[in-house]
Parts: C-alpha cells; structure tokens; sequence
C-alpha cells in the first residue's frame, strides 16, 4: 500500500501524505517513503518544485505513536526537505499537530486554508518538540513560539502566519498559491537551487550544530516513565495523571 501520492503538472510535482488511518502520522513507513519520492524529484529535472500536500482533514498528526520513525530518520528527512534543489511548498488544508510542524517548517513556503489548526501538543505527552526545533527555531518567532511549545494551545491560520510557521493563509489556499506557483514556473532552475541554499543556510547550520544532541534527546524523552503514561494516555483517550 502505498502512502505517498504522487501527481505532476507543469513541473510542479505534488506529493500527497495518503494515510488515513493514522491522520497521515508520521510512521517509520511514511517517512521512509517520502524521503524516497523527495529523493527522485532531486534527480528529475523535469521537477521545477514540490508541493507537499494531504489527502483527508489532517495534513500530520505527529509521530505514529504505535510506529514511530527513528528520531535519525525524522531528522534525515527533515534536513532532506531543507537541502533539497527545489522549492518544496505545503498546501495545508487541516490540522497539523507536533511533527507535522516540523514537515511545514522544513518547507519553503508553506500556504494554509482559514480551517486549518496548528498545534504543538508534545508537551502534553512528557516529551518535548526536539528533533522539529531543528528548521523551527531559526523561522519562528521565538516569543511566540514559547508560548506554543510550553502550553500545547492550539492556533488558527492566521496566527500560524503571523508568526512565520506560515507563508500565508486564506480562504481559499489554491488562490493563494496560485501567484506562488506562477512565480516558480518562471524561474530558472539554476536561479532557484542558488536563491534557496542562501536563504538555508543559517537552518541548516542549525542541523549540524544541534541535531546529535536533539536526537539524543528525543530517544530519551520518549522511553521516559512520563512519556509512558502521556503515550498511553493519548491512545486510551484520558488525561494523563499530571492533569491538574
């Protein structure tokens, strides 16, 4: 079964998070085989850009709690997405809690309907956003994102713009993107690989500044009593026992 879709039109190839039955979770499966479609646009020079999009209500779920992706593979994607060749754009038509914030932040641009939410809900389980500080922190704002991060409230779309987890939102996110699209269709490939390493630099001095020590704390944080109890928790729909 496979769980990335995979359409192209004009040189803009879109890949689909297609795992229903997990909100598209970012599973070892899933991880694995997005790093394999985004590793094939590097290679095609047909690909102009990538737009990474979903099917159903929610673009990301967060990590599959029951498959869970090596802390290494998560962070491997991620800085994938962020040195890859082409533009890569989100489409975000739903919720995106936890890790999928991590996918929106390794994008290039990334575009959201009015209905979508955000959310960054590790804290609720006894773990902490490690691995997806690595592209977050360098392109959010960091008041804001505090907030965030230590109270797992969730945000609307326009908040999300506001502070640079989004490139833009509204309404209607294909007409938002539409000038995004058409602006890339006119670029030249050379102008776009160059243009895109000058504005990563500094995120992906984060990657090998920080990611050793993230991963390391992720693995650690999620085989923690604590993390036990939120997992298990989230799964049996209760609150954990901290809940005051």
């Amino acid at each position: 079964m496979t769980l990335i879709g995979r359409t192209r039109a004009r040189g803009v190839e879109t890949l689909s998070l297609d795992s229903p039955a997990n909100r598209n979770a970012l599973s070892a499966a899933l991880v694995g085989e997005l790093a394999g479609a985004l590793t094939d646009c590097a290679k095609d020079t047909d690909v102009r850009a990538i737009v990474l999009t979903h099917t159903g209500n929610t673009f990301c779920a967060g990590a599959d709690l029951r498959d869970p992706p090596h802390p290494d593979a998560l962070v491997g994607l991620l800085r994938q997405i962020v040195e890859l060749p082409r533009p890569v754009v989100a489409r975000v038509t739903g919720h995106v809690r936890a890790g999928g914030l991590g996918l929106l932040a390794a994008c290039d641009i990334a575009v959201a309907s009015a209905e979508a939410t955000f959310a960054f809900t590790e804290v609720r389980i006894g773990v902490a956003p490690a691995v997806i500080s690595l592209p977050l922190l360098p392109r959010t704002d960091p008041r804001a994102l505090a907030r965030y991060y230590l109270t797992g409230e969730r945000l609307d779309a326009a908040e999300a713009a506001r502070i640079g987890l989004l490139t833009a939102a509204g309404d209607d996110v294909d007409a938002v993107l539409a000038p995004v699209l058409d602006g890339l269709r006119r670029a030249a490939p050379q102008g776009l690989a160059e243009t895109k390493a000058l504005l990563t630099a500094k995120v992906l001095e984060a990657f090998d500044r920080d990611a050793d020590h993230l991963t390391a704390l992720s693995a650690r944080l999620f085989a923690s009593p604590q993390a036990r109890e939120g997992m298990t928790a989230f799964l049996e729909r209760r609150d954990p026992t901290w809940v005051l």
